[in-house]
């Protein structure tokens, strides 16, 4: 059994396909610096990430797919599940081998599995634009706090640039330390903070400090949650309908939950 090993990374992916075409190779396994080696193991080749091999081979993907089947491999890469790394492999070594027809043979279990996790990660990232709570500090800065499943706050960030590019804003992934943020005139950019104890609003609920939330943000607040009540129709409460519509692992950053 031929194993490869690389970082855990997309441009390391790439690196370990661009090695299996130039080795003329089919190593069985791909797996990352962490993961126990299987027992029967022949051979080891460790991947050296290498941008300029990554690019190459994602240049030619882009001449063998269409934009949504690229889009659909960015997507599931956020998914950032360990279990992915391989078939994401196998369905690369693919396309290059019986070309883009592949995408549609969900009979294959690598190209499926692909096409299942992008999926998950796009529904989650649908989730995310309706579950985005903001509160304003007196700044005038809007600030949200998520925590997804999967890494989908690249793919909101456009939705929110386009529909709030008047007001300044902040949207934090608390789960991976980092966020993006909109000065209300130049595109959004990815920050983190050097000291996460020092930042001015809680990663456990999201909720702004008091010395920085506006004075303002109290009454809105409450008025969502009166208007969350008045919308229920006590007869007419179906828990397992709104378990599925809203998870609960998503109700400690919205305002009508807390």
């Amino acid at each position: 059994m031929t194993v490869y090993v690389f970082d855990g990374t997309m441009d390391g992916l790439l690196s370990a396909v661009f090695d299996a075409f130039l080795l003329k190779e089919e190593p069985e396994r791909l797996l990352t610096g962490g993961d126990a080696l299987p027992l029967f193991c022949e051979r080891i080749h460790k991947v050296a990430t290498d941008n300029e091999k990554a690019r190459r081979v994602w240049t030619g993907l882009e001449k063998q797919l269409p934009k949504e089947a690229l889009r659909m491999i960015s997507t599931c890469q956020l998914s950032e599940l360990p279990e992915l790394w391989q078939p994401l492999f196998m369905f690369v070594c693919k396309v290059f081998r019986r070309g883009c027809n592949v995408v549609r043979e969900f009979a294959d279990p690598d190209v499926l599995a692909v096409t299942q996790v992008a999926r998950r990660v796009m529904h989650e990232a649908h989730r995310m634009k309706q579950f985005v709570r903001f509160q304003k500090a007196k700044d005038g800065t809007y600030l949200a706090v998520i925590s997804p499943d999967h890494n989908v706050l690249p793919l909101i960030t456009s939705h929110f640039h386009d529909r709030f590019n008047d007001q300044p804003w902040l949207i934090y992934d608390a789960h991976r330390h980092y966020g993006y943020h909109y000065d209300g005139q130049s595109p959004p950019i990815r920050i983190t903070f050097e000291d996460e104890s020092a930042v001015p609003f809680s990663l456990t609920d999201g909720k702004l400090n008091d010395d920085i939330l506006s004075s303002d943000d109290h009454l809105l607040q409450d008025l969502w949650r009166t208007y969350f009540k008045a919308i229920c129709i006590r007869e007419r409460l179906n828990p397992r309908k709104q378990l599925n519509d809203m998870p609960r692992r998503y109700w400690k950053y919205l305002t009508e939950k807390q």
